[in-house]
């Protein structure tokens, strides 16, 4: 459970102008930019300046709307974050990887090179897809046409239940690929000709269900060590995954009593391993009063055609009452919460510019950052390579 003394973590999801479909209409939004790298570096300069703890950035194969009025075409989440790395000195870069149609050893050597262009700030986000028109991008694989919202369908709870086995397994594969060179395998000795020692890389001899990955990688390992691995869950099976895979977790409580019994579920099947940052999502409209921000809210939906709703809690009221809701909330075992802006950039500056300094005078989120590395940001510690402890027995 979270207490006033452990770290309140505070991290924001990027995806285009807002989780709004109409929030590129918007008069600050930069709809001509989307797809430039001087956007995402002005918007992750942005939280940066907030002090949060990293920000993820939405990915996956298929357009976000085949409407007109929608925001559709987006760049690789991966390059984004390689892109703003070097521009950026102490935010953490977690872009999201679509696992069901890449392999773990192109995201294991991608990662592991954000790390490094980051100096140690990079992560991932894992995400399934069983969207048929997705998988024929690729032609490698067929899935049912079935209603995925019908937990009750004997045939999706097999289809699902074997999508987050295999992310497990992938999750695996590149955990064992980040360890598969030891700290200091690179000699890099010009004197004597010797820049590797080949003794210290390791084949890591993956064969499971869904890969068989010999190794070992071609990229040393990386400043972290491990990157940190993120999922997002509603339910029992993502929990499993967050479980026994993760560093961090992002759930979607509708209260706090919700988020208590998610973080009780994510502790039991955890099965010994140390505990997982477990962050609450939450949609936020903020403006300087609550009927102000509910009329923004109400004159972008006007513009969509239709109410905004989301698989998240949508807030829609001051800083100062998103920061009463967040402390609440927090109380129920949250490590803190990752915010989806509904529009980029009022409500991103809202979330930077009045809702950290509210929960600073409360004494519930940081002055300064207080770390070098994500995972040092995270309260995480540097872990040893399983490879290298095995060398030296």
């Amino acid at each position: 459970m979270a207490s006033a003394s452990t770290p309140f973590h505070l991290a924001v999801a990027l995806d285009g102008a807002g989780w709004h479909p109409a929030a590129w209409r918007e008069p600050n939004a930069r709809p001509a930019e989307l797809l430039t790298g001087r956007y995402w570096t002005d918007v992750i300069a942005a939280a940066e300046r907030g002090l949060l703890d990293f920000v993820t950035i939405e990915d996956g194969f298929s357009v976000q709307s085949s409407r007109t009025d929608r925001v559709t075409g987006r760049l690789d989440a991966v390059l984004i974050a390689a892109r703003v790395a070097p521009l950026t000195r102490h935010i953490g870069l977690i872009p999201t990887v679509v696992v069901t149609h890449t392999e773990p050893f192109h995201t294991s050597k991608a990662i592991a090179t954000l790390d490094y262009a980051s100096k140690g700030r990079a992560g991932v986000r894992v995400r399934v897809s069983a969207a048929p028109p997705e998988a024929a991008l690729f032609g490698r694989r067929d899935f049912p046409q079935v209603n995925l919202a019908d937990r009750d369908d004997p045939a999706v709870r097999e289809l699902i239940a074997a999508l987050f086995d295999e992310a497990a397994d992938y999750v695996e594969v590149i955990r064992r690929l980040w360890d598969s060179w030891d700290d200091d395998a690179e000699i890099r000795d010009a004197a004597t000709g010797r820049f590797v020692d080949r003794e210290r890389l390791h084949y890591i001899d993956f064969a499971g269900d869904y890969f068989s990955v010999k190794g070992p990688s071609i990229t040393p390992r990386p400043p972290q060590g491990q990157p940190i691995v993120s999922a997002l869950g509603h339910a029992t099976v993502p929990y499993q995954l967050i479980a026994r895979s993760a560093d961090v977790g992002f759930v979607t409580p509708a209260d706090a009593d919700h988020a208590r019994r998610i973080v009780a579920q994510i502790d039991d099947a955890r099965q010994g391993r140390d505990p997982v940052r477990v962050l609450g999502d939450l949609v936020v409209f903020l403006g300087p009063s609550e009927a102000a921000a509910a009329e923004r809210k109400a004159r972008l939906d006007e513009l969509a055609g239709a109410a905004y709703t989301s698989d998240a809690t949508v807030f829609t009221g001051t800083p100062a009452q998103l920061a009463n809701l967040l402390i609440e909330w927090r109380q129920a075992g949250l490590s803190g919460f990752r915010l989806r802006p509904a529009a980029i950039p009022d409500d991103l500056e809202a979330i930077t510019r009045e809702l950290v300094p509210e929960l600073q005078r409360r004494g519930a989120f940081r002055t300064a950052y207080e770390a070098d590395t994500l995972r040092g940001l995270l309260g995480l510690g540097r872990p040893a390579s399983r490879y290298a402890q095995v060398g030296s027995n």
